[in-house]
């Protein structure tokens, strides 16, 4: 008989796992606040092992393998109401990008005849799971459970990784912690500026329409995505303010014209990162592929870019002693391109020339970057003080001044990831 799988909170993952488990013939127990329970029976009306219940008790009390699938800010308190009415025996995991405080919440609240196999799957709910990475943490189990646990995730077909709770974290914070950031402060720029970046001339070409299409995808997403691993991932914060600084600092090298200072630090710090083994692989992509995707409207020249945001993610992987590539089993689809795109630009020394040159000398991009340089030190001080009010004000007005063609953004970034993922397989 097969285990039953109960899911405690029901956004876009929650529910994009229980239509999975259920169509793998799993019967699935989940709730969510009670105000969605009616919309919740609508939506799932179709499919009978799915049980729609009034609250997190009920789901506790009768499911074999309960995830507590809410936001990494909200896991202690769910926890603490749900986790006493955990039925004995049972196995429970979550959903969140930072395992610190889940695995807390789960030793604090739930009964001690209750075993924990917990998980994470490294994309989005709109990126189909089969080949993505799933992380699977075996933290308080008989391999027995962890055996169940993996049973039961293997209707996915996603590619399996273990880890413990701390090597999670630091993995997801290597991979996700300054991508994201990087792409939430171009957002922010642009709104600052007013600028739709496909509507000008000074955005186009394949490096260019990875910027925009991953930004506007990010954020059309829930603000607490991000949120989560960014505030309560130490090693996330660390990332986040060297990026700030890494910014900062090459911004103003450029200000200055200082061209040998700012050429030397870029070339150390891509001959640090892009070791001789990098270089003697594949390309990730390459400009060509990514040409496709874009949001504009009809046919643009070209133009050189400095790519700060690029040059600075370099320079911080340096600084703080990263290597990307060692963490590609466990990279998310968005980390994968942008990696791509950054290993692109430094292996191509014609074009890393171009891009010192620019940056000295043409001005064109002067005011996008003083925004940029504003952007990703506002959004570390917001992570460093840990407010989610903060983070969630920030990011929710961006949302709203990219809205319009945030749609548009994320059919061309789900074909984007789509087609660079099946020319990046490992």
């Amino acid at each position: 008989m097969k285990a039953s799988v109960g899911i405690i909170g029901m956004g876009l993952m929650g529910r994009m796992y229980a239509k999975r488990f259920s169509a793998a013939g799993y019967s699935v127990n989940v709730c969510d606040r009670p105000a969605r329970y009616e919309e919740l029976n609508t939506e799932f009306a179709d499919k009978h092992n799915v049980n729609v219940l009034p609250n997190g008790h009920l789901v506790s009390r009768i499911s074999d393998w309960i995830i507590y699938s809410v936001e990494a800010e909200m896991i202690d308190s769910v926890v603490a109401e749900y986790g006493p009415s955990t039925k004995v025996g049972a196995i429970v995991g979550g959903q969140t990008s930072c395992k610190a405080p889940e695995l807390a919440a789960f030793e604090k609240h739930l009964p001690s005849d209750v075993e924990i196999v917990t998980c994470h799957s490294l994309h989005g709910p709109g990126v189909d799971p089969k080949g993505q990475p799933l992380v699977i943490i075996k933290h308080r189990a008989s391999q027995k459970s962890a055996d169940t646990v993996e049973q039961i995730l293997s209707c996915l077909e996603s590619k399996v990784i273990h880890l413990t709770g701390e090597e999670h974290d630091r993995i997801t914070a290597d991979t996700q912690a300054v991508t994201h950031v990087a792409f939430l402060s171009m957002g922010t720029a642009w709104a600052a500026n007013n600028q739709f970046p496909w509507e000008i001339d000074r955005y186009v070409g394949g490096i260019e329409n990875a910027k925009i299409n991953i930004t506007l995808r990010i954020y059309s997403n829930k603000w607490h995505v991000y949120a989560g691993l960014a505030i309560l991932n130490p090693a996330a914060k660390r990332q986040i303010r060297q990026y700030a600084e890494s910014v900062t600092e090459l911004y103003k090298l450029m200000l200055g014209g200082h061209r040998e200072e700012l050429a030397q630090r870029i070339r150390q710090a891509g001959a640090a990162v892009f070791s001789k083994d990098a270089k003697s692989q594949d390309l990730l992509l390459g400009d060509d592929l990514l040409d496709k995707f874009s949001l504009s409207k009809g046919p643009k020249e070209k133009r050189p870019n400095n790519h700060l945001s690029i040059l600075a993610i370099v320079d911080c992987w340096w600084k703080l002693g990263i290597v990307p590539y060692s963490h590609m089993i466990c990279s998310t689809p968005l980390f994968r391109i942008w990696l791509g795109v950054t290993e692109y630009l430094y292996r191509n020394e014609a074009l890393l020339s171009e891009v010192i040159d620019t940056a000295i000398n043409d001005h064109s991009f002067r005011s996008d970057d003083l925004e940029f340089t504003f952007a990703a030190r506002a959004w570390s001080d917001c992570v460093s003080f840990g407010s989610f009010d903060a983070y969630r004000d920030r990011f929710e007005n961006i949302q709203r001044y990219f809205a319009p063609r945030l749609e548009d953004a994320v059919r061309m970034g789900n074909e984007m990831i789509k087609t660079i993922m099946e020319n990046t397989k490992t």
